[in-house]
């Protein structure tokens, strides 16, 4: 088939590589300007240099909604559009210009995280598994019929980075794979059931932000969920910010006020943690690893040389 493809970052890098390596014809690709976005930074492979490095023509837009785009679609002639981390919405005379419709790559088990950061989100809500999922596009958000979807499994220690990597990989079979039911004939699939969605907003520095009311296991996977390349969680120590790189949950239950730098357990520092510790029936989140303002990282035992104080939200 002839493809078009929308596409931006490592998501959209990935599956214009996967469509290059298939029996699939691209015939043009669609990519964003280069952004300034903390979160957009991160996994940047370029879209527009991959189909450059295979001679296919690429036009940079932010939103796909002008004439001049609409002609080169036209012109293009493509059996479907393939989009993979496209930002913005596709209006129905793009998604719906191709012969066989859009199929949209989504790094989520939808119907569940539609939207923007799904596995950071996922991690963080305690989810057991995260997954990719290829569905055709109609004018509401990630919620077309979906032609095929593949999950893999959430560890106990996994953070949002050992998920991208995992989920990454299923970009190239799901896309596919999801291609070639297309091209065989098939046009029914999978309804979504829309009683299960959630749609997510995309993330931003205050995300990162501890709370410490939260639940030592919730603020367990927030830290994992922060991992590098992305912006560390953090707090603020005697009104100085420091970042959490490191942390489990604490064996013991330690009761009194959220924040409270409490104990030593092992290599880490507890802290209270959780809206109910006054009734000290909560495990406490043991700090193993921060990094100070001015960039330096140590144990967490030798940052907080003794107990006492507050770790807070605000200076």
């Amino acid at each position: 088939m002839r493809v078009v493809m929308f596409g931006y970052q490592t998501w959209g890098h990935r599956t214009l590589q996967a469509l290059l390596d298939s029996e699939h014809d691209v015939v043009l690709v669609v990519t964003h300007p280069k952004s300034e976005h903390v979160y957009e930074k991160i996994w940047s492979d370029s879209v527009a240099d991959l189909a450059e490095q295979h001679g296919v023509p690429v036009l940079l837009r932010n939103r796909p909604d002008d004439d001049e785009l609409l002609a080169r679609l036209k012109e293009a002639d493509p059996d479907i559009i393939v989009a993979n981390n496209w930002r913005t919405w596709l209006p129905p005379r793009v998604f719906d210009l191709p012969r066989h419709g859009t199929l949209n790559v989504h790094d989520s088990l939808l119907p569940k995280y539609a939207g923007f950061s799904p596995l950071i989100w996922a991690l963080i809500n305690g989810e057991t598994e995260v997954g990719v999922t290829a569905h055709m596009m109609n004018d509401e958000l990630d919620a077309g019929d979906i032609v095929r979807q593949e999950a893999v499994p959430v560890g106990p220690k996994d953070t949002a980075t050992d998920l991208f990597h995992r989920t990454v990989d299923l970009i190239a079979p799901v896309t596919v794979g999801a291609l070639d039911l297309i091209a065989s004939g098939q046009r029914e699939f999978v309804r979504q059931d829309r009683s299960q969605a959630s749609f997510f907003h995309k993330r931003s520095v205050e995300d990162s932000r501890i709370d410490w009311t939260w639940s030592a296991q919730e603020l367990d996977r927030l830290v994992r969920a922060q991992s590098e390349p992305y912006p560390s969680a953090f707090t603020f120590h005697r009104g100085r910010r420091i970042e959490v790189l490191a942390a489990f949950v604490s064996e013991g239950r330690y009761g009194g006020t959220p924040g409270r730098v409490f104990y030593r357990e092992g290599d880490g520092v507890v802290i209270v943690a959780g809206a109910d510790a006054r009734y000290g029936r909560s495990h406490g989140l043991a700090i193993t690893r921060v990094r100070t303002e001015d960039g330096r990282e140590l144990p967490a035992a030798e940052y907080f040389t003794s107990m006492g104080g507050y770790l807070t939200a605000r200076p």
